[in-house]
């Protein structure tokens, strides 16, 4: 029986799904492929990006952690700690637009080090970005754990470390990353939905009970008859002019500047957005995922030390506050089992969110960055700027470049098509292509790769999980200690990206040496406390032994990266004329006239800006896959179709989108760096009535974000699906198939 669907032909890819069954299929024609797999199709709209986003940026360590950090130092504690996580997001999204424009093929930050400096770099920034997710994943075990026992009874650690792999695996193996948008969507009206719940429970709709333990009035009275820490204003908890957590805050900022721009999971929120729609969700969700910290640990940390003073002594002992137990304890007091049920909701969505985000961006460090490019790759003995199906250079400059056909181009690849709609199932199936069909067949055993990969890596949580446990390491050491072994390598990452006079000697050196004096700074100052490196995890995870390390290795790494960049950057031109003659020699016809005017030019580019380097990242790109499909109504526009695409041509496209961006940009950063530390700093001590509003300031700015999260995606992702139906509609063509059955010959149409 004839069945029709109908297909965009300017749309559709060439691989054709096995059944058209998701909207992504459907409507935006992003059929099962391997670069979906990976960037949802690279045009997820502003909000759910955004809340995807805020869903990888809600630790548990926000629940946990934060209320840790207010009982310690105050209320400044937890507003600069939150502050600087807010700033660290906001500078990634500011750095995310050079990635778009000056790479929009690539699919994980290390191909970008691949394409412009080879081997060794390329391996170098593959295992930081795979610390830096091990390093993810252990916050999210340990936080897990402090959760469901402090919940729980008898939970062993085998038990816990299989569960938390159940969650952070439970639907990455389903559609890929497009399914992660859609789920984390949930996930984050979850969060929202029951921290805004404990917010009524504890204020609006609270029991006289709770009341008169949460009220302003109660907080303000336990936290003025105990002494804050010195540096302190008047040595009291209830003031943001506070040393100690000042100086947390810096230490803070760069810890997670560190880690996000290091972390694999934000890029791939990111690279499945286009430059406008990625950086304003950035934007959007530093202002969702300020509410949380803030609403939360405020009142929690309050709470503890009222209740704490109440019954004439702490409630809990100082390793199971850096255990993160403040919030649970709290929590299952003040509402009981319902309270338990709630935080559970809550760790529960931040360990899926956060956790699935991690075991994707390792599946694709190991697909792209390992696979494709070390073990497996498709030809051997390439340079990565190579085409794999004709082995020649796929920049712009080069003479003898690949003139490999679109695939989309390809009248055998549309053969191929027709033959895989009725048969791309069969074990024996080949593509027939004499140019696009190996590749093909290589692509689907990537997939299988993937699928392989993304097993292994939640199998290995448990392994995993079992050691950081049996390490004795609390979940302070490893949302704040751990981050000193990362912090090197920010600088020579962002070089990376955004400056092309950076050399692979320069990096690799500055990053090692940073690395050497980032933790040689941390031990060292860890000594001088009492116990020295005997209590370890206590003594490095301090405040001035973990900004000694930063700023030893930040500073190092900045310095001799660019050192020794400048320095081998000089040989850079006679490198490049070098390669140029030796692609020349390869002509047998000798150098002609237009080849010496090309060198003419080439010299021009030089002596410029070196934009040799980023035709280099504007190589990364998907053969089958390419992503001026993604763009090819802005280079329509300017008329760069059919034309090699350069940088200029990424910038003209986006100037107004960067110029709106801009703008949001710098209101976000005056309404973070200038705005709210004014009235934090001009307050000494708090009032009753100051006290009250912070919170409430707070806790409405959480409950607003909750309407925000709840509505706007799926009214968005509406309007967007209903606009791409229409335009199907009028840019649909129908192709006839005919496919044999056991009742004769039935025609399918696509």
């Amino acid at each position: 029986m004839a069945t029709t669907a109908t297909i965009s032909s300017e749309e559709c890819p060439i691989d054709l799904p096995e059944a058209l069954e998701s909207t992504g299929r459907y409507v935006f024609k992003d059929f099962h492929n391997l670069d979906v797999v990976f960037d949802a199709g690279g045009k997820v709209s502003l909000s759910l990006t955004t809340v995807t986003v805020t869903s990888q940026m809600l630790w548990p360590a926000d629940f946990l952690q934060s209320p840790t950090i207010a009982s310690k130092v105050g209320i400044g504690g937890s507003l600069w700690y939150t502050m600087a996580i807010v700033l660290s997001v906001l500078a990634f999204a500011a750095l995310c637009v050079k990635l778009k424009t000056r790479a929009p093929g690539a699919k994980t930050f290390p191909q970008i080090a691949y394409a412009r400096f080879g081997r060794w770099t390329h391996i170098m920034f593959c295992c930081v970005a795979l610390f830096t997710n091990l390093v993810i994943i252990a916050n999210l075990i340990l936080a897990g754990k402090a959760s469901i026992e402090v919940l729980t009874k008898d939970s062993s650690n085998e038990f816990i470390c299989l569960l938390l792999a159940v969650l952070f695996g439970s639907y990455c193996l389903v559609g890929g990353l497009g399914t992660t948008f859609y789920i984390s969507y949930f996930n984050t009206s979850i969060i929202f939905i029951s921290t805004s719940i404990f917010i009524l429970k504890i204020t609006y709709f609270a029991e006289p009970e709770v009341a008169n333990i949460t009220s302003a009035e109660s907080l303000h009275a336990a936290m003025s008859c105990l002494q804050g820490p010195k540096g302190n204003a008047q040595d009291s908890f209830l003031t943001f002019r506070s040393e100690s957590g000042i100086i947390f805050g810096v230490v803070t900022l760069f810890m997670t500047i560190a880690i996000i721009f290091c972390d694999q999971a934000n890029w791939q929120s990111r690279i499945a957005a286009k430059p406008s729609e990625g950086m304003v969700g950035f934007l959007f969700a530093a202002f969702l995922w300020f509410a949380i910290p803030t609403s939360v640990s405020f009142v929690t940390s309050m709470t503890y030390k009222t209740m704490s003073l109440r019954n004439g002594t702490n409630l809990l002992a100082n390793e199971d506050i850096d255990q993160g137990y403040i919030s649970p304890l709290v929590i299952q007091t003040l509402l009981g089992s319902e309270g338990c049920y709630l935080l559970l909701t809550l760790i529960t969505m931040t360990l899926m969110s956060t956790g699935s985000g991690e075991i994707m961006a390792i599946s694709s460090i190991i697909v792209y960055d390992i696979f494709k490019a070390h073990v497996t790759p498709f030809r051997k003995n390439l340079n990565p700027t190579d085409c794999p199906l004709c082995s020649h250079s796929k920049l712009v400059s080069a003479f003898d470049g690949c003139q490999c056909p679109p695939a989309l181009d390809c009248n055998e690849c549309g053969e191929d098509v027709k033959r895989a709609f009725v048969g791309g199932q069969e074990p024996d199936f080949r593509y027939k292509c004499s140019i696009h069909g190996k590749y093909r067949h290589y692509e689907q055993q990537l997939l299988r790769y993937k699928s392989w990969a993304m097993i292994w890596v939640i199998a290995a949580i448990v392994p995993f999980g079992l050691a950081i446990i049996e390490s004795g390491m609390n979940l302070n050491w490893a949302f704040m200690a751990a981050q000193v072994f990362i912090a090197p390598f920010l600088v020579p990452l962002y070089l990376t990206i955004a400056w092309a006079r950076a050399t692979d000697t320069g990096l690799v050196t500055g990053s090692l040496a940073g690395l050497v004096c980032s933790v040689s700074g941390m031990l060292t100052y860890a000594s001088t406390y009492p116990g020295g490196l005997g209590d370890f995890f206590t003594n490095t995870a301090q405040d001035y032994s973990i900004l000694t390390g930063l700023l030893a290795g930040f500073t190092v790494s900045t310095l001799v990266s660019i050192s020794i960049s400048l320095w081998t950057s000089r040989n850079r031109k006679t490198n490049i004329k070098r390669e140029l003659n030796g692609r020349i020699a390869k002509d047998e016809g000798g150098r002609s006239a237009t080849e010496e005017s090309t060198v003419g030019s080439y010299d021009q580019i030089v002596d410029g800006h070196l934009e040799i380097e980023w035709e280099k990242t504007m190589s990364i790109d998907n053969p089958l896959n390419p992503y001026k499909l993604l763009y090819r109504k802005e280079l329509t526009s300017i008329d760069a179709w059919k034309k090699p695409l350069t940088t200029k041509h990424m910038e003209i496209i986006f100037r107004r989108a960067k110029l709106y961006s801009g703008i949001m940009a710098a209101i976000s950063f005056t309404v973070f760096l200038v705005v709210i530390p004014a009235l934090a700093l001009s307050q000494e001590v708090l009032t009753a009535t100051q006290l009250g509003a912070w919170i409430s300031v707070c806790q409405h700015w959480c409950l607003i974000a909750t309407v925000f999260v709840v509505l706007v995606p799926p009214i968005q992702e509406g309007i967007q699906i209903w606009r791409q139906k229409q335009e199907n509609k009028d840019n649909s063509v129908t192709t006839v198939v005919t496919k044999p059955d056991e009742n004769g010959t039935a025609t399918e149409q696509f």
